[in-house]
């Protein structure tokens, strides 16, 4: 736990990964085309070689047609099974009189996640790959998660909704469907903010969810984590104050095993202009990418 942890570089995750996402990026504007980017590059920059695809697409939405796009990074496209990973990278869209609005939380926060986990377990994700490994792992920034003007089946989850029906159809070897081949799906949502709490949503994946709450408690004991006394446990007991309705949606439906791992209740920042990087809190951020990293290592037998 020890060496993977001392694999992680907070400065790398905040001010390399997170700072250059913390704009306004709503759909189809000039900062999701840069955060996209942004996401693409760093991802092809990486020595595992990761096979980085864009799914555009354009959808009827209340503002009309407009142009989203996720983008799909697979370690090893061929492997049987994949550990998916996902959240979404567009900012939610405000009235042009309101303040900026550039979801440090939501979830830009999440996303500087991924790409820190991917960068700190380059080499042993590089040698799994090498290995051929049977299970891989898949890394979803999807666009359009957000309700352009007010929530509902047709106004969210743009790019969630678009990517389960594409990979419901789309082939994979050894089959059947690259739907099929996601043997668990961990939306990250709502990260950042101070004392978060999480809770297991599904019964499916309980032990996944007993698995992060394992590791909290053994990084606790072995004091790597920071500002993280006794009685302030991430993962708690029993059941959640209640069901969200996120990006995991449309792969729930498709039958697709779902970890969400969002803070519940939500932050007191939330589509608020105040969810921002000053209101950040730099050490449950670093504590999460801990937790995460060695759950990755367990998982994918780093």
């Amino acid at each position: 736990m020890r060496k993977v942890v001392g694999q992680l570089d907070p400065q790398r995750l905040w001010n390399t990964y997170l700072r250059p996402l913390l704009v306004v990026r709503t759909p189809g504007s000039p900062g999701s085309l840069q955060v996209r980017k942004f996401l693409e590059a760093t991802l092809r920059t990486l020595t595992a070689g990761w096979h980085v695809e864009l799914d555009p697409f354009t959808a009827s939405t209340p503002l009309g047609p407009l142009d989203f796009a996720n983008v799909v990074a697979t370690l090893d496209p061929g492997a049987a099974r994949h550990l998916t990973l996902a959240c979404h990278y567009d900012s939610k869209l405000f009235p042009s009189e309101s303040a900026l609005f550039v979801g440090a939380t939501d979830s830009a926060v999440p996303c500087a996640l991924l790409l820190e986990l991917a960068q700190a377990l380059d080499q042993e994700l590089s040698r799994t790959k090498d290995q051929a490994a049977p299970v891989t792992l898949q890394l979803l920034f999807l666009d359009g998660e957000e309700a352009l003007k007010e929530w509902g089946p047709k106004d969210s989850l743009y790019g969630s909704r678009h990517l389960a029906q594409l990979m419901e159809s789309a082939p994979h070897s050894p089959g059947p469907t690259r739907i099929q081949a996601i043997e668990l799906f961990m939306l990250l949502d709502l990260l950042g903010a101070p004392h978060p709490t999480f809770y297991s949503h599904f019964p499916r994946t309980a032990r996944w969810f007993h698995r992060l709450k394992s590791i909290e408690k053994r990084l606790h004991r072995l004091n790597l984590l920071q500002a993280h006394p006794q009685e302030v446990m991430y993962f708690q007991p029993g059941e959640p104050p209640g069901s969200v309705e996120d990006d995991h949606i449309p792969f729930l439906r498709r039958g697709v095993p779902v970890l969400h791992l969002i803070s519940t209740p939500f932050p007191s920042v939330w589509h608020t202009a105040e969810d921002s990087e000053a209101n950040l809190h730099p050490p449950t951020v670093h504590n999460l990418s801990r937790i995460l990293a060695v759950f990755l290592a367990e998982y994918l037998g780093l």
